[in-house]
């Protein structure tokens, strides 16, 4: 009502004020609103007005043509999924990771693919699960394209999904753990005959 009313003032900068007015009115009424863009608000009162209410606002009018205007059709994926437990994006991710031409890092892809992997297939499969399972399904998937050693991932789990989180080869990480005891050891060595004063 109030909408409808200041669009009919004939003075434009009295409709104006009475404009800002309003949304301040409904800010005031609706406390979540002032979280709201304020070009919302506007947009709204424009719309309340059915469009009529011409005012010198901060934003200009909406476009009524695109009020109530359906969105485009969203485009799905065309093609079967191979593994619909693993699901497409899984497909996606080693179509990314065959790219990738260093060896050290598209084997830690591999690895992370492998979690993933193994995590949505117990989630299908419990009882019977091997890791050369999804070795053989990224080999599947990515056409031979990616290899990693089995024994290897065995040994050192490296598709449990509570490890390899930082991706990095397992002996390079060893090698770091084993220096910074030998130089923590040292530290402490030092420390302990230092000459008194």
């Amino acid at each position: 009502m109030l909408v409808n009313h200041i669009t009919g003032i004939e003075d434009r900068e009295k409709r104006t004020q009475s404009a800002y007015t309003v949304i301040e009115i409904i800010k005031q009424l609706f406390p979540a609103m002032k979280q709201e863009n304020d070009q919302k608000l506007w947009d709204d009162i424009y719309i309340m007005s059915d469009f009529k209410l011409d005012v010198d606002g901060p934003f200009p009018m909406p476009e009524k043509e695109l009020l109530g205007k359906k969105p485009l059709p969203i485009g799905y994926p065309k093609g079967e999924v191979k593994f619909k437990h693993y699901g497409r994006n899984i497909e996606k991710l080693i179509e990314k990771a065959i790219e990738i031409e260093n060896d050290e890092e598209q084997e830690n892809a591999i690895i992370y693919i492998g979690q993933l992997m193994r995590s949505f297939h117990s989630t299908w499969n419990r009882d019977n699960f091997d890791d050369g399972i999804i070795i053989d399904d990224i080999k599947t998937l990515s056409k031979g394209r990616l290899h990693i050693d089995l024994e290897k991932v065995r040994e050192n789990a490296l598709f449990e999904s509570n490890t390899r989180r930082d991706f990095k080869i397992p002996h390079i990480e060893e090698e770091q753990t084993h220096k910074k005891k030998h130089q923590n050891h040292g530290k402490k060595h030092r420390n302990g005959h230092k000459k008194r004063r």
